[in-house]
């Protein structure tokens, strides 16, 4: 027998289920906005902190002059290990991104990727530790090379990664076209696909160099023993650099040197912030581009 209160036809009221569930989703929303909102917060404190000590140290004689006035050796050669970090990282990244979205569909595809995501969790000071075995113990010598090789271990899942989001955003149509028109798939991979990803590639490489550009411990092991009054350009010794260079002074018992400490390190903060920056409005403009 049916129930004589039920209307089928009355407007649905909420039930003391859909209330709970209601109380539970507000709860969630604002903590994931107080968690964004305490990382903000915690950002922001750090760079205020770093902005506050370093400022009395920037000067254009702290960023010409090598030690013990400056850091212009740390820069140069801060700047040669990255680009030969990246020379090495981005081929290799982008062609394994290619590879992955273009023509990998079978398991090797599948642990590839999974070789990336460990590559990408694996702590620097192990793969410092990898490339003091594989190159230092070899040559009986720390190299700016050396500290290249394990920056451009860490960069390359940073890269590739991101290479196969920004493949991922091209239009199938364009490979439909191509394939329409009997192109070959390499050449559609040359001449279509690469050139409408170009500037999500730019944007994943310029993430990787502003994650690798302030990593210590790989170059703690590999290129810490150099003269830091005279530039050097030779890869293949210790090159001076900016990671090194603000442990060692943080170490002296000098204000002199904590306040070259941090100065070196809003310099290199104001680097990342800048290359960070920079990547996403890149990213930015290349995703509304493909979405035209």
């Amino acid at each position: 027998m049916s129930d004589a209160s039920f209307d089928p036809a009355a407007p649905l009221a909420p039930s003391g289920n859909l209330r709970r569930r209601r109380a539970f989703s507000r709860i969630a929303e604002y903590g994931a906005t107080a968690a964004a909102l305490a990382a903000v917060g915690v950002l922001g404190i750090v760079i205020f902190g770093v902005a506050v000590h370093g400022a009395s140290a920037i000067s254009l004689d702290f960023l010409l002059k090598g030690s013990p006035d400056g850091i212009g050796p740390e820069l140069v050669g801060t700047a040669e290990i990255v680009a030969i970090a990246t020379l090495i990282a981005a081929p290799v990244g982008i062609l394994l991104a290619l590879y992955l979205t273009e023509f990998g569909n079978s398991r090797l595809a599948s642990w590839i990727k999974l070789t990336l995501d460990l590559m990408n969790g694996l702590p620097s000071i192990i793969v410092g530790l990898f490339v003091f075995g594989l190159i230092v113990k070899a040559t009986h010598k720390q190299s700016g090379f050396a500290g290249s090789v394990a920056l451009a271990i860490i960069m390359l899942p940073v890269i590739a990664r991101g290479t196969i989001e920004i493949l991922l955003l091209v239009p199938s149509s364009l490979r439909e076209a191509a394939d329409a028109l009997g192109v070959s798939r390499w050449r559609t991979v040359l001449g279509v696909i690469l050139p409408s990803a170009l500037g999500g590639i730019l944007t994943s490489t310029v993430l990787a160099v502003a994650r690798a550009a302030g990593e210590t411990a790989p170059l703690l092991l590999l290129c810490s023993v150099y003269d830091p009054s005279q530039v050097t350009l030779n890869p293949f010794e210790a090159l001076p650099n900016i990671p090194t260079t603000i442990f060692r002074l943080s170490e002296e018992a000098s204000p002199e040197g904590f306040t070259q400490a941090w100065g070196a390190g809003l310099v290199l903060l104001t680097f990342i912030m800048v290359a960070s920056i920079g990547a996403r409005i890149l990213l930015a403009r290349s995703r509304s581009k493909m979405a035209q």
